[in-house]
């Protein structure tokens, strides 16, 4: 059994289709279907059933999953720990989209700085899959917001974060001295969705309240959120970090009053894994990033 087996084995069975695990690792498929059946001739049983439309895993095919993630995760930790200087070499970053594209850049523009020669590779996605990258050794560190609902990870609160109402301009409810979320309780709501943790962090902080907000539109992308807002189809609650680069006049901004709606951001990493000096770097960067003088925010 060889180590490019099992990483042949895991694309298929990740990708559900050998046509594009082939494309995805830059093998020919009849290569790569050799390489599958040399595999299933060594275990002795046939890993994936092969329908017509789609392949999944057979019996056997699931217990190898599992072993084959193990072995090439503490081969990679063994590879990692042995390179590892301090100065180079690679780390995978994971982190929610209503935290990505807002508090990564400037993070990651001066640890490229301080590390020349190290790489940081970036994964934006859900909660729930970085979590489980995270239990696979996919990633090595990742930026979330709680709640966290998973066992066997190391969480550490970075800060909290308002959540800010977003008003189309011309919304009656800007004119408003004060609002709390019961100004908000007929006012529709555009949300990102389900499987965002932000949608979730919201309606927990309406049902707290005995609200039930009408949801009629959901989005993959908070900037789509943003605009549709705009263009009157409802309001929401939007992280500090998204108005702050936010220069439309199309939209406002507002604080709801006491207690302000709110969520907590935290670094998320595996301690089961080998932690590189790089990364533990990296780490400190964050906390150094949290802890220094935020500007002065724009009014809202």
């Amino acid at each position: 059994m060889e180590l490019d087996q099992l990483r042949h084995f895991l694309k298929v069975a990740d990708l559900g289709n050998f046509t594009r695990a082939a494309a995805d690792i830059c093998l020919s498929q009849p290569a790569l279907s050799r390489s599958i059946a040399r595999l299933e001739t060594e275990l002795g049983q046939p890993l994936f059933d092969r329908q017509t439309r789609k392949i999944t895993l057979t019996d056997a095919g699931k217990i190898l999953l599992d072993r084959a993630r193990q072995v090439l995760a503490i081969v990679d930790d063994v590879k990692t720990q042995i390179r590892d200087d301090g100065e180079s070499g690679r780390i995978r970053l994971g982190a929610i989209p209503t935290i990505a594209p807002y508090f990564l850049p400037k993070l990651l523009k001066s640890f490229a700085q301080e590390y020349p020669q190290a790489q940081v590779i970036v994964q934006e996605e859900t909660t729930a899959v970085l979590l489980t990258k995270l239990s696979e050794g996919g990633i090595d560190l990742a930026i979330l917001a709680r709640p966290i609902e998973a066992r066997y990870v190391e969480v550490e609160d970075l800060f909290a974060e308002e959540l800010l109402l977003v008003l189309s301009a011309d919304n009656p409810l800007g004119r408003k001295k004060h609002l709390n979320l019961v100004d908000l309780a007929c006012e529709p709501f555009v949300l990102l969705a389900e499987a965002h943790c932000l949608t979730d962090n919201i309606l927990n902080l309406c049902r707290q309240k005995s609200l039930h907000p009408i949801s009629i539109e959901r989005t993959s992308q908070l900037i789509s959120v943003q605009e549709l807002v705009s263009l009157n189809h409802g309001v929401s609650l939007i992280p500090a970090m998204a108005r702050a680069v936010d220069t439309s006049d199309r939209r406002i901004y507002r604080s709801l009053v006491e207690p302000k709606p709110s969520r907590q951001i935290v670094m998320v990493w595996n301690p089961y894994r080998f932690q590189s000096r790089l990364v533990e770097s990296f780490r400190t960067s964050l906390r150094a990033q949290v802890a220094s003088p935020s500007p002065k925010k724009k009014r809202q």
